[in-house]
């Protein structure tokens, strides 16, 4: 146990229950099934409680101590518990649903031994508990459920793949090859979002869909496992039929295109079982998704790129999201925003028309900020649509999207006083469609029915109620309300001239749930009339905030009024339920507006990030894939120049084929080569969503992926080596990149030994080059590689190898280093390592050892490598000497080794035939090795 004991601890609900009870209940959890994913909740009405292992999980994860803890029962039969107040609840509620990916939720209600499951959650899945999770917090992004089949035939994987988002009520299908680590399924569950993945559970058993576990994993992706027999086609076609919206005819032609992705589907349908809930009929869609919609993204590069918030984060602006996060309305904008940071675009003319938008809003303060000023009243309508169509019983969300419904007018006005180059499609793609929904059929007839059906003067209160004059017997049953408040109101000023006291100001008349209508003073003011109140009237309550007392006549009067108002609401129900009914029948409607004020939202919130920071954000110009270099001209890092007193060194970046399409960049740690790749690859990424970007000017080629290999992230965490984790991200990155991808590698090799490392980054930076010729930013710290340019500008039809570094600047006076931030075209020779570690201020005897060890080791030569700032610089370090024959003939075999051991199916080898065949590979290229000096380095 912990002796010190936190807040919360001190403040937990007491466990009360007598032995009975206790006995009862114990009876009853002890036959609980396992699940070693489910947190289970007992409501208690006023608290909740867990028991078990999940207590034990709350205690020491929310509570930090195991003091929390209580022992429920005696002996052998004794059941760990704790206790939980409903807002210690909706934290916990909102970690497990909301952050973590391996667990799922369970409320149970009841008494005694007599419990049953009333909520089930899961992080894909969290309908039943969203009144909780987003009471105070706006919905982020929209969870989605994956389900996936995959087979393997003649050598090839062919996955079948189906997705539900049940915000948005959208259902896909798909089919698709994918290779033996599954990257295209990793990119789709970035794309989409996927929290939760339903898997067969016989792929448990099977070697080859361990990297699938690996992928969803990587994802952060709640793993659940289903019987085989749930992924069945039968009746879907009849499923679908009650389900989706419209004729059931391009459904049956749509299912007839797949065969692997009917299983998933059914699976899908089953799990979160959508044929129980009547509110689904009709009300989804379903479409073929396509991985050339969008490029892709891996768990990696998203990583690498700090697209997403994370826990870490200082502030809001450490993440791309969080910097462009302007949005206004309630949820809608953030949850759009997110899945376009996930899924840029590829299609040149999509591109240009978002960013035809954002200029349009970047150029006209006016618009921008009058459209801005109106969302900010939006509500969440996806959300609201969704509550309406399950038949809720109250009137707040249909008061909510009046509220929202009574300003399309004034942003149609906004969007159709907009006059300049862009307005025709501003006009054809809002202005029309907004007055479409608009017409009084449509529309029209919801705000009439509201005006007329509730009572619009009392909202301001925090009243939701039918007005009386739409019903007779509510008009009736209104006035006689009325008429008791009036004979309550004389009542309290009678009461006022009789105890002599203010009315209102001393003498308060209020209206409660547990005693009704009473009258309240302060204690000061009761001393005065404590005789008349001990006589005529009767005390309810005396507590700090002042005194409650009644007498006969108001008790009766308010006897009537209660009885009165349970009538009235009884009537108002019935109401309430036909005019939620009827609002849901404009579903579709808010449905397609909610769609265009989310894009306005978040077009108008890129342009209000372009226009306000210090140095504005511009255009870039798209090409396509084919087409074009990446050139951008006083790039910056978005995120980087956001912080408070970082004063952000621009860098231009000029990927040119043929020229610069392989840049190899070297230069001293510290010295900004890792935020200048990444911010590459930012502001790709940035260009592709749609988004001015970070440059004084820019030119794009669209990239179908972005690969990136800068870290090591947790890999610790997972069991995984550094060096692993690097293995497998390029190797990633060797197998799923294209000459339309663009890869960012941040010092490969680091992770082994110096001439493992060095022929490694060797054989990958060739095949890069040759192979897959995609525009790369290769940051390294061996130098040796930038003899890689020399080489290849021999080779015909040359990519376009560049050798960049990072300025610094040694002062030969003293020795001392100085970071420059700039970088510039040219090799650096140098290493800065032990610079760096002075300014860490090392010991200068560790720094002197350093110095002569590092000399003994080092094989100089007498000709130093040319840089282009080698006159400033001192103590050059210099190269090994190998002929450019000992040079290209050992780096091809060395790559033949890499593709030959890439190419040997471990994971499906017995352990003694694979480490066999590594040491035949090894002892092969020992053998090639005798004849070749730059490969004998290695051995």
């Amino acid at each position: 146990m912990d002796k010190d004991q936190s807040p919360e601890v001190n403040k937990l609900p007491e466990l009360k229950l007598d032995a009975r009870q206790a006995q009862g209940f114990i009876s009853f959890f002890k036959k609980l099934p396992q699940d070693h994913r489910a947190v289970r909740f007992f409501d208690r009405k006023d608290y909740y409680t867990a028991h078990g292992e999940n207590a034990t999980f709350i205690a020491r994860t929310y509570y930090h101590t195991t003091t929390a803890l209580r022992q429920l029962g005696n002996g052998s039969d004794a059941l760990s518990s704790v206790t939980i107040s409903k807002n210690m609840f909706e934290t916990i509620l909102r970690d497990l649903l909301l952050e973590r990916s391996d667990r799922t939720v369970e409320v149970y209600e009841g008494s005694g031994s007599n419990w049953r499951v009333s909520k089930t959650g899961t992080p894909g899945n969290t309908g039943s508990f969203e009144d909780i999770l987003f009471a105070n917090n706006d919905m982020q992004e929209t969870p989605v459920i994956v389900s996936l089949l995959s087979i393997s035939r003649e050598n090839q994987l062919t996955v079948g793949l189906c997705l539900i988002d049940l915000t948005r009520r959208k259902l896909g299908i798909a089919e698709f090859l994918d290779d033996s680590q599954f990257t295209n399924v990793e990119s789709v569950l970035v794309a989409l979002g996927c929290k939760e993945c339903l898997v067969p559970i016989e792929s448990a058993k099977s070697v080859e869909f361990k990297p699938l576990y690996e992928a969803i994993s990587k994802c952060n992706v709640l793993l659940t496992e289903r019987k085989k027999s749930e992924f069945r086609s039968r009746d879907l076609v009849q499923d679908l039929g009650r389900i989706v919206r419209g004729s059931i005819e391009p459904v049956r032609d749509l299912l007839s295109n797949f065969d692997l992705a009917l299983g998933a589907l059914g699976s899908l349908i089953s799990y979160v079982d959508l044929l129980a809930d009547d509110s689904n009929y009709g009300n989804y869609s379903i479409e073929k998704y396509s991985l050339d919609w969008y490029m892709r993204l891996d768990s990696a590069a998203v990583r690498a790129l700090n697209v997403f918030e994370s826990k870490t984060d200082l502030n809001k602006n450490f993440s791309l999201f969080g910097l462009m996060n302007r949005t206004c309305t309630a949820g809608m904008g953030k949850r759009l925003l997110n899945r376009w940071l996930k899924q840029p675009l590829l299609d040149v003319s999509e591109i240009n028309c978002r960013l035809d938008l954002v200029q349009t809003f970047v150029e006209d303060a006016e618009i921008r900020q009058g459209l801005r000023q109106h969302l900010k009243r939006i509500a969440d309508i996806e959300r609201i649509t969704r509550v309406l169509q399950k038949k809720t019983s109250s009137l707040l969300p249909v008061v909510k999207l009046y509220q929202s419904a009574i300003r399309f007018p004034l942003i149609k006005d906004v969007l159709k006083n907009y006059q300049g180059q862009f307005s025709s499609l501003i006009n054809s793609r809002y202005v029309k469609s907004l007055e479409f929904w608009m017409q009084e059929d449509t529309l029209g007839k919801f705000t009439a029915m509201v005006e007329i059906a509730v009572d619009l003067d009392k909202i301001d209160n925090g009243e939701y109620m039918i007005s009386p004059s739409y019903e007779t017997e509510l008009a009736s049953l209104k006035d006689q309300l009325n008429e008791i408040e009036e004979h309550i109101t004389k009542l309290h000023k009678q009461t006022a001239n009789d105890l002599d006291l203010p009315i209102d100001k001393a003498l308060k008349l209020e209206k409660g749930t547990q005693y009704g209508h009473v009258f309240r003073i302060t204690k000061k003011e009761e001393q005065k009339v404590r005789k008349k109140l001990s006589g005529q009237y009767i005390v309810l309550e005396t507590r700090k905030d002042g005194v409650k007392f009644t007498n006969s006549k108001l008790k009766k009067l308010g006897d009537q009024y209660q009885k009165l108002l349970g009538a009235y609401m009884d009537c108002q129900k019935s109401v309430v339920a036909r005019v939620v009914s009827t609002s849901a029948t404009f579903s579709e409607v808010f449905e397609a507006i909610s769609v265009m004020l989310s894009e306005l939202d978040v077009l108008s919130s890129f342009a209000d990030l372009a226009t306000s920071c210090p140095v504005p954000y511009v255009r870039p110009e798209i090409t396509a894939s084919e087409q074009g270099d990446i050139i951008l001209e006083g790039c910056r890092h978005p995120c980087l120049e956001a912080q408070d007193e970082v004063n952000f060194i621009p860098n231009d970046c000029t990927l040119v084929r043929g020229k610069s399409w392989f840049q190899i960049i070297t230069g001293p740690n510290m010295g900004g080569k890792s935020t200048f790749i990444r911010q590459v690859g930012v502001n790709v990424l940035m260009a592709q969503v749609g988004c001015f970007i970070p440059c004084d000017h820019a030119t794009v080629s669209v990239r179908d992926c972005i690969f990136a290999r800068v870290g090591a992230g947790d890999c610790q965490l997972r069991g995984v080596s550094t060096f692993m984790q690097e293995m497998l991200e390029t190797a990633s990155i060797l197998k799923g990149a294209s000459e339309k991808s663009l890869v960012i590698i941040d010092e490969l090799g680091r992770g082994t030994s110096t001439y493992d490392g060095f022929g490694l980054a060797w054989a990958i930076c060739e095949h890069l080059v040759e192979v897959i010729k995609a525009p790369t930013l290769f940051a390294t710290h061996f130098h040796e590689l930038t003899a890689l340019a020399q080489k290849n500008e021999h080779e015909p039809q040359s990519l376009g190898v560049a050798n960049y570094h990072v300025k610094a600047h040694i002062d030969p006076s003293n020795k001392k280093l100085t970071m420059l931030y700039k970088v510039e075209p040219g090799a650096c020779d140098q290493s800065f390592g032990i610079h760096v570690a002075e300014f860490a201020n090392f010991p200068e005897e560790v720094i002197s050892l350093a110095k002569t060890k590092a000399e003994e080791l080092e094989d100089f030569s007498t000709a130093p490598l040319s840089c282009k700032d080698s006159k400033e610089e001192v103590g050059s370090k210099r190269k090994r000497i190998f002929s450019p024959d000992d040079l290209t003939r050992g780096a091809d075999r060395a790559r033949q080794f890499l593709e030959e051991f890439s190419a040997l199916p471990l994971d499906r080898m017995d352990l003694n035939d694979a480490l066999g065949r590594v040491a035949q590979l090894r002892s092969e290229l020992e053998v090639d090795a005798t004849s070749n000096p730059w490969l004998q380095q290695f051995f």
